[in-house]
């Protein structure tokens, strides 16, 4: 701060007279006379002996640049106006972001750049392996890009780095000068006016400006708008119009910004008085919607001639997780909400409030932003160049008629009747919304509960309608694979068909129909996006299926094995069997072998015949007491099973070092496994056995996707059911019980 002090004054007469001390004394600094000092800032007065000194203290004020830095460069491209527009490309390359429907994509990706690092590291040659995961990497893309869900595409419009506005109109024009103010003292950041060209072409271009970081975000307040921001839209429409600039806006924000302030500047006057103005305007209109478009927010500037969306932008009047809070009073609702607002661009277009879409590479616009504006810039020229054919009066009516035909109706169609909703009761979660996570804890709770009252006869075996829930979730998930395959609507004529001919029987076409349909179905549903997650809670389903059936069985089962152990001791009580047996122990002791396989073949005969005569017996003694036994479990038989079993350990073992082999890094693993074992055995130690415990359990993990081959899973299941063949039932018993009994 300046100080000045002024040499001394005498005053004479009264201090009340009409001219006071601070009128007399005149400020001389910079040459300027006759200025009070009361407007050079604040005075202090301080009496001495008649005398006075003056100190004033002038506030300094930093020089404002704003829009122009200190030294303007003027071969700048776009010239030298294009310093009015602080946006400038970010020094740092956005962090990627992953959303939670990408990530087996990324796990893919990893399995990629693995490969990729092992390949440089040995000096091997995958370029086999890396063609065929990049070829899978670029199917699993597209099959996922191509049957995205409302709420996944809502995902992909809020993406942090998809590009904004000013992306866009950067990588589009010629020449872009950015222009600022509403003439009303403020310039909102939110939103983006300017002046640019298109192929010699000038066009006036404003759209809503998100940030591309946190700091960039806050500073143009996350891409919502205040008044301040309508009405220097507002005011580039009038400019526009008045000179014959075409108008192109650009709409990507959550809603216009609902605070206290914004509220008392005028929000929704300013919006209405937008609305209002743009259908009045004489020059085309042509509305891009390259994120998510909110509300009144959105509106405000897409009153247009044509209304153009990106391929996973959305358009709503209300978000889904604020649809879901009102009507469903959870916002973990929301995919239903955005499914059923049909906000998606395709939906849109289908019910004409949308005129087109414009094509995003897979990924979504973030993927390829440069190619994705190149397509915006075809679908303005081409859209311009429909409208400007048109006369002031055509195009007016024009864009009257768009928004008169939305929400049209049509009458004579049978409405159904309203359903009474009870908003006090709790729902139950719509299928598909509950976690694997949630519905694993409870089938694991209820299989607990059900073990530990195995005996009892008290228990619900499904307090919570458990089953009912994941008969809900298949059936859920069973809908939503027929809609991905694309023939849901072949199901809905099959059901109006079915449903007219209740009372008749099928024909043979029909059945004919009806078993291809399912065919087709069957065949393709492992392509569904959904797949694994309907085989889980299938999984799910046979899991405590299986455990709610078990309590019954093992009643039974320890009565039947009571009875049979009771017949078992009765006929080994028989005098002439009991001879028998004691004979042949007397027989083997004297031979002085410790294992039958050292029997000599008379012996060994005799074993056999014996045993056949107990067996027979026993059968005999059950079949008299109304035990059935289906068959018996013969030694070939055992032999056949065990040859099969040593065959099938022999192949998954033959998988497993196929896998080692052709894995460098498993190899790597195994050998050096292998060192540290020997190691270990000469000289032990803790960290030599933390170091091949770790080893191991890598290893494992390495392999533990070959035991989830489908070969080796269709032969171990063809091997369980021969051994239920083999000994009489899909459970493995030898024995029935009665049904009589």
């Amino acid at each position: 701060m300046a100080s000045v002090t002024q040499s001394p004054v005498n005053l004479s007469g009264s201090l009340s007279s009409a001219t006071s001390a601070s009128d007399l004394l005149r400020s001389s600094i910079n040459g300027v006379n006759g200025v009070p000092l009361k407007t050079l800032g604040r005075g202090r007065v301080g009496p001495g002996r008649k005398r006075y000194n003056i100190v004033a203290k002038v506030r300094k004020v930093k020089k404002h640049e704003y829009p122009w830095p200190q030294d303007p460069d003027p071969n700048v491209k776009g010239g030298v106006l294009s310093h009015l527009s602080p946006f400038k490309p970010l020094k740092e390359k956005p962090k990627p972001v992953t959303l939670e429907f990408e990530k087996p994509l990324m796990d893919l990706q990893k399995k990629i750049i693995d490969v990729q690092k092992m390949a440089n590291e040995t000096g091997l040659d995958f370029s086999d392996q890396i063609i065929s995961l990049e070829n899978k990497y670029q199917q699993a893309l597209k099959d996922l890009y191509t049957h995205l869900t409302p709420i996944q595409r809502v995902n992909i419009a809020r993406h942090p780095n998809r590009p904004t506005f000013l992306d866009h109109v950067f990588n589009i024009t010629d020449k872009f000068v950015e222009l600022h103010g509403d003439r009303a003292g403020y310039d909102d950041p939110a939103v983006v006016t300017g002046i640019g060209t298109i192929d010699g072409r000038r066009f006036m271009f404003m759209g809503h400006q998100k940030g591309r970081n946190t700091k960039e975000n806050i500073q143009r307040n996350f891409g919502m708008p205040t008044p301040h921001g309508y009405r220097k839209a507002l005011r580039m429409m009038y400019y526009a119009d008045h000179h014959g600039f075409p108008i192109v806006t650009f709409i990507d924000t959550p809603g216009a910004f609902a605070d206290l302030k914004s509220e008392e500047l005028g929000q929704g006057e300013a919006i209405a008085h937008n609305l209002r103005t743009m259908f009045g305007l004489k020059v085309p209109i042509v509305s891009i919607v390259i994120g998510e478009g909110g509300s009144g927010g959105a509106l405000a500037i897409g009153c247009a001639n044509k209304l153009l969306m990106l391929e996973n932008a959305v358009f709503y009047v209300a978000s889904p997780e604020a649809c879901a809070a009102i009507l469903w009073k959870t916002a973990k609702a929301s995919p239903k909400a955005a499914e059923k607002l049909k906000i998606t661009a395709n939906e849109l277009c289908k019910l004409q409030i949308a005129d087109g879409i414009i094509s995003e590479p897979l990924g979504g616009a973030h993927a390829d932003p440069h190619w994705t504006s190149q397509q915006i810039k075809k679908s303005i020229l081409d859209s311009m160049d429909e409208l400007e054919k048109m006369g002031t009066e055509e195009l007016l009516r024009h864009r009257m008629l768009k928004f008169r035909k939305i929400g049209g109706f049509q009458e004579g169609l049978p409405v159904e009747p309203e359903k009474k909703v009870n908003m006090k009761r709790k729902d139950e979660p719509r299928p598909g919304l509950i976690s694997d996570k949630v519905l694993q804890g409870e089938v694991n709770k209820l299989k607990e509960q059900i073990m530990k009252a195995k005996e009892s006869s008290s228990i619900d075996m499904d307090q919570n309608g458990l089953i009912e829930k994941l008969k809900r979730e298949i059936n859920y998930e069973f809908s939503e694979a027929a809609k991905a395959l694309g023939i849901e609507e072949k199901l809905s004529k099959m059901r109006e068909e079915f449903a007219k001919a209740e009372t008749e029987k099928l024909t043979s076409d029909q059945i004919e129909n009806l078993e291809n349909l399912k065919n087709e179905f069957n065949e393709n549903l492992a392509s569904a996006p959904n797949y694994g997650r309907l085989k889980y809670k299938l999984s799910l389903l046979k899991e405590i299926t299986e455990a709610k059936t078990f309590p019954e069985h093992y009643k039974k089962t320890l009565l039947l094995k009571a009875k049979v152990n009771e017949k078992f001791k009765e006929v080994l009580k028989k005098s002439t069997l009991k001879q028998k047996i004691e004979n042949l122990k007397k027989q083997v002791e004297e031979s002085g072998v410790s294992s039958i396989e050292e029997l000599d073949q008379e012996l060994k005969e005799k074993v056999l015949e014996v045993s056949e005569e107990v067996e027979s017996e026993f059968v005999s003694a059950l079949e008299s007491s109304g035990i059935h036994v289906t068959s018996k479990l013969g030694q070939s038989s055992v032999s056949v099973i065990k040859a099969k079993i040593d065959e099938l350990n022999a192949e998954v073992n033959q998988i497993i070092q196929d896998v080692i082999e052709s894995t460098p890094d498993l190899k790597n693993k195994f050998e050096i496994l292998k060192l540290e074992v020997v190691k270990d055995k000469t000289a032990p130690s803790k960290e030599s056995k933390a170091k091949i415990e770790a080893l191991q359990k890598q290893i494992k993990e390495g392999v533990a996707d070959v035991m989830s081959s489908a070969a080796v899973k269709e032969k171990y299941e063809q091997l369980q059911a021969e051994l239920a063949e083999l000994s009489g039932g899909s459970d493995g018993s030898l024995i029935k019980e009665p049904i009589n009994a």
